[in-house]
């Protein structure tokens, strides 16, 4: 399975890396922004391009992703800007679905935000703008494409070591998970076609990745 990923060096993605060279199923392509990034990549065997999802155009991008079974966006602007807030999470992701489709891809999973809908939207927070690009990425992604979807929405980020004990669904009180378990999720996704056009939450929990997906 040929994987595209956009926002390879984000830290969720760096963990999927690390469990995409131990695993002989996929093959990643790292859609990287700065050429000093590609070190980490090239030890773990991983080709990476070059690309900026802001500068470079649809084309440029979907020249990127010909051949490729899936696409992983786990792009974020990361608090730099409302302007690349919305460059990013918003049209560069639409960019990236486009490109998608124009290259023949037919799978696309997003990492997403936890909770997103009208309700969150509506709330003033330090991440209101984030949360609303998200949205409608998300609703562009199920609602203006063909692809074949899968959104996943992680609770807050933290850094400790991953169990591989999460629970997934949507309305769930949002709590703390490990980026490593995200990554993790994301290569349970990519293994089970019953993930195709479903959203969830994922939260740490008391199942295995594997079994939580599956059951999805």
């Amino acid at each position: 399975m040929k994987v595209f990923v956009v926002g390879a060096n984000g830290k969720v993605a760096r963990h999927f890396a690390d469990f995409v060279k131990e695993d002989s199923a996929i093959d990643e392509t790292a859609m990287i922004r700065k050429a000093e990034q590609a070190g980490f990549f090239e030890e773990r065997g991983i080709d990476t391009v070059l690309l900026d999802l802001v500068k470079n155009s649809i084309d440029e991008l979907a020249e990127a992703m010909k051949g490729s079974d899936v696409v992983i966006f786990s792009a974020g602007a990361g608090g730099s800007g409302l302007d690349k807030t919305i460059l990013i999470d918003l049209d560069g992701a639409v960019k990236a679905m486009t490109a998608a489709e124009q290259a023949g891809v037919k799978r696309f999973v997003m990492v997403s935000t936890f909770r997103t809908g009208r309700e969150a939207m509506s709330q003033e927070h330090d991440l209101q703008i984030y949360t609303i690009a998200k949205n409608y990425a998300d609703e562009w992604l199920k609602n203006r494409t063909q692809l074949d979807w899968t959104i996943v929405h992680p609770g807050m980020l933290v850094d400790t070591d991953g169990t591989d004990q999460i629970k997934v669904g949507m309305g769930q009180e949002i709590n703390e998970v490990p980026r490593q378990d995200v990554a993790r999720t994301l290569i349970s996704v990519l293994k089970n076609d019953n993930t195709i056009r479903k959203e969830f939450e994922v939260l740490a929990g008391d199942k295995t990745v594997e079994e939580a997906v599956s059951e999805l």
